[in-house]
This record gives structure tokens, C-alpha cells and sequence, in this order.
């Protein structure tokens, strides 16, 4: 697995913030029974910043904690047989990894939320990775169904790795 982290702002988290994310990816990809070796991106950033990507991207014109930007699209979600191996698209052509995407993380809000939500801000960081990684996997929370299948996954992840609320 590949994890490529560029940080922004000046907002520092007082944990390994590579290491975490690692960790947390790890797991994901375990769980999801990944068969190929990975590809992801994540830029930690501020509110000003993934203020402006929320409303460029998705229209909603406010901060928010984490934005996730897939680069497969899935028919069902965690569904990796869509993916040709034969396709130069999915796969770096430096590495031969999967390139499953990019996330975005507030750092302000990892903050605010881990204070909001009465844990550690390393808890919540986790949780925002564990979260993004079932977006970029194609899960999605619009409708219950959904949500209670991606929650119950996020809480998988989350126990697997060891952080708890």
C-alpha cells in the first residue's frame, strides 16, 4: 500500500498522523478483502480550504470534515471484480497499485468534532479515515439502508485497529 500525505495550514495534530492513517487504510483494505495492492492520497488541511473544495465539488457552501474522492465506480459497493485488470486507468503504471482515490481532512474539524463528540482528536482522525476509505470502496450513506451497512463497517475498522470512543 501506498499512502501519499501532504499537509496544508498551519494546524498541527498531536499524533502520527502517517502512522494512523496507515493503520486505519490497513485495516480497511483488509476488511474489504482488497486484492490488489493500493493506492491513496490524503491532504490534511483547514476549514478555509475544504470550504472552498466542498462548494466546488459538491455544491454546499460550508466547511465540512472530510471530503472523499473515489476513482473507481463501483456496481455494488466493496465490489472489486469491476475493476479490468487489463485497464491502465485503475492501476498506476509506475507501481501497478490501485489507485482508489483521494481524501480530504479538515484538521480543524477533526479538532472540533473530537472535543464535540467527548474523544481524542486521534479518534476522530481515525474515524474521518475509516469513513472516506468505505467512499472510496463505493459505499454511501444517503439512504438508511445504506448508512446502517457503512456504520457497522466504520465500527468494524475502528475496533479492528484498536481506537475506541
Amino acid at each position: 500500500m501506498s499512502l501519499f500525505i501532504e499537509e496544508e495550514g498551519n494546524i498541527k495534530l498531536d499524533f502520527d498522523t502517517e502512522e494512523i492513517a496507515a493503520l486505519v487504510i490497513d485495516a480497511a483494505l483488509e476488511l474489504a478483502d482488497c486484492p490488489y495492492e493500493a493506492e491513496i492520497n490524503l491532504l490534511l488541511t483547514e476549514n478555509a480550504q475544504i470550504h472552498e473544495m466542498n462548494l466546488e465539488q459538491r455544491g454546499i457552501d460550508r466547511p465540512t470534515d472530510v471530503l472523499s474522492f473515489p476513482m473507481i465506480e463501483y456496481e455494488e459497493p466493496g465490489d472489486f471484480s469491476v475493476i479490468d485488470e487489463e485497464s491502465a486507468e485503475a492501476f498506476n503504471p509506475e507501481s501497478g497499485e490501485l489507485m482508489l482515490g483521494d481524501i480530504v481532512i479538515s484538521k480543524e474539524k477533526v479538532l472540533s468534532q473530537a472535543e464535540e463528540y467527548g474523544h481524542l482528536p486521534k479518534r476522530e482522525y481515525a474515524f474521518l479515515i475509516a469513513h472516506s476509505m468505505l467512499h472510496l470502496f463505493g459505499y454511501d450513506h444517503m439512504v438508511d439502508e445504506e448508512r446502517v451497512v457503512m456504520e457497522a463497517k466504520q465500527k468494524e475498522i475502528m475496533e479492528k485497529v484498536g481506537i475506541f470512543r
